[in-house]
């Protein structure tokens, strides 16, 4: 019996499995119904897998979304009758989400309340938990300690209670920021994820790389009206962010502090590098009491994917602090996403690429891997070598450097990045291309004279390592072409499709390739990192070395 094409394009099973058929007419209007609330497992050319989890309901309930939309989403798309009891227990869970919150109480300062008393008589009891708690008040509320308020958050997500926070924050010292909009406005959606921040009071925002992160930052700080400490990637990272706020706000240069390894400035609005917080002397953190060293009124997490362990440690005193998180995506590849939910607050907007790109605010992609096939010495040392060293014999294999020649010689005219983890790799290829390199010794000096004359055309290409992973603002790189990388991280093939999404003046298409050895873990590891793409809907080819080189 044939299927009529009116039969929805999604299988939801009993294990919270999502099936989509990527061929069907309706599954890219699907893809995006389910993406706030379903995490994607697997990403093969038919048919993709997502899962329903605890984290992502949570996430799409503290978003906005209720059962109701989640519900309606599944029964709208699915090829079959979804099973009552994944229904019963998707609007369960969401339910969840709030019935233990977080207040301040005009008596008794920070307390957990509850809708459900049973509830409350499950978290009192557990042993993670009852030590942060302090005297029972009534039926429905107990003193916690509001030195252990991000901690509490932590371990109330781990017994499956996520506790909604209403206790507020302290307004920290006030300093006037305005946006200066004369020639430039913010977009609807940097209005939105603004306002949704602010509605929560702390959160994630989650926007594709090129789609103005910066602005929704500075329009945050601009709310709140007070001293902030902005936290990066680097110190290319925070001097892009130094030049975007004395263009866009009424932010003076005396204003703006930088606190690196180069310089420690404490101003009323500061931009510390992640690598500078985690920095230890004598086995402590030697720079920590820059958190107290203001009184913040606003803490900013740029690329809060890569929000180091220590530095969650220590978001979890500064709970009563407004904190807003900005990433291309919530992927972490350490697992702690609950704790990014728990300690810098659950998501408060996303926009799906696709939606921005619709709007002409990103440019289109092409995605394509293009497989090589090793020589048998190649494949000999590969065969040969321990588990640990296969990785980067067939990341950084030299028959890929014919089929890397040939793409750039394919988009002469265009400027190109080619990126890659393996340092003697990036050498090699810079002397084959006659291109600069660009790797983690670089100087800051000479890397924003490098990036300056890319941006100014004066060279055609750069081969980088993952310091461009991060905040690189490069407008005009318009290919990509990735060559080695972090295993199979998806956040990295977020930050890397991200450097060539700036919208071109031309309005083409950016080119985003991935070249890997065939047959090996390399191709292993990419099918990981596309399932990022395929989230976000980008399509991708797969094509031979030998047809590359041939064109």
């Amino acid at each position: 019996m044939t299927e009529s094409p009116q039969q929805g394009p999604l299988i939801v099973q009993s294990d919270k499995t999502l099936l989509l058929e990527i061929d069907h007419p309706l599954a890219g209007e699907c893809r995006a119904a389910i993406a706030p609330f379903a995490e994607l497992e697997r990403s093969p050319e038919h048919v993709h897998t997502y899962r329903l989890t605890p984290l992502g309901l949570w996430n799409a309930r503290a978003a906005g979304h209720d059962a109701e939309q989640v519900v309606d989403a599944l029964v709208r798309f699915s090829r079959y009758a979804v099973p009552h009891a994944l229904l019963v227990d998707v609007a369960d869970t969401m339910d969840r989400y709030g019935r233990l919150r977080l207040e301040q109480d005009p008596v008794h300062g920070l307390v957990l309340r509850t809708t459900d008393r049973a509830v409350l008589e499950e978290v009192v009891r557990s042993k993670k938990v009852s030590p942060m708690l302090g005297a029972r008040l009534d039926p429905e509320t107990v003193i916690a300690f509001p030195s252990e308020r991000g901690r509490l958050k932590q371990a109330l997500l781990k017994v499956g209670w996520p506790a909604e926070d209403l206790a507020g924050y302290v307004d920290g010292e006030a300093h006037e920021i305005t946006l200066k909009q004369d020639d430039w406005h913010l977009r609807d959606y940097q209005q939105l994820a603004v306002d949704g921040f602010w509605l929560g009071g702390s959160g994630v925002v989650v926007l594709p790389c090129g789609a103005g992160k910066t602005l929704v930052g500075a329009a945050a700080m601009a709310r709140a009206g007070a001293t902030t400490l902005i936290l990066v990637t680097n110190t290319v990272s925070g001097r892009q962010w130094k030049s975007e706020l004395l263009k866009r706000t009424s932010l003076t240069e005396e204003e703006i502090g930088e606190y690196s390894g180069e310089k420690k400035e404490i101003k009323p609005v500061t931009i510390a590098t992640y690598q500078i917080m985690t920095t230890k002397r004598k086995g402590e953190y030697a720079h920590l009491e820059l958190f107290g060293a203001r009184d913040w009124g606003l803490v900013v997490y740029d690329e809060v994917h890569l929000l180091p362990a220590p530095v969650f440690r220590m978001t979890a005193d500064l709970q009563s602090r407004r904190r807003l998180g900005l990433t291309a995506t919530l992927i972490r590849e350490d697992g702690r996403e609950g704790d990014v939910f728990s300690l810098i607050g659950p998501k408060r907007y996303d926009a799906p690429w696709k939606d921005i790109e619709a709007q002409g605010y990103i440019a289109p992609a092409d995605c394509t891997e293009v497989r090589v096939t090793m020589t048998d010495a190649e494949r000999l040392a590969y065969a040969t070598a321990e588990p640990e060293e296969k990785y980067k014999i067939a990341a950084t294999a030299h028959t890929k450097v014919a089929v890397i020649r040939k793409l750039v010689e394919r988009h002469s005219g265009d400027q190109v990045l080619v990126i890659g983890a393996y340092l003697d790799q990036l050498d090699e290829l810079g002397e084959a291309l006659q291109m600069p390199v660009i790797q983690g010794s670089t100087k800051n000096a000479e890397r924003e004279i490098l990036f300056d004359a890319f941006r100014k055309k004066e060279i055609p290409g750069l081969v980088v390592s993952k310091v461009a992973n991060f905040s690189i603002d490069l407008p005009e790189a318009a290919v990509a072409i990735q060559v080695s990388g972090t295993f199979g991280s998806r956040q990295e093939e977020a930050q890397r499709l991200g450097r060539v999404l700036r919208p071109k003046a031309d309005g083409r298409t950016a080119h985003f390739y991935t070249v890997i050895s065939r047959d090996t873990v390399d191709q292993e590891y990419a099918a990981h990192r596309q399932r990022f793409l395929a989230e976000q809907g980008y399509p991708y080819t797969i094509v031979d070395a030998d047809d590359v080189l041939a064109g």
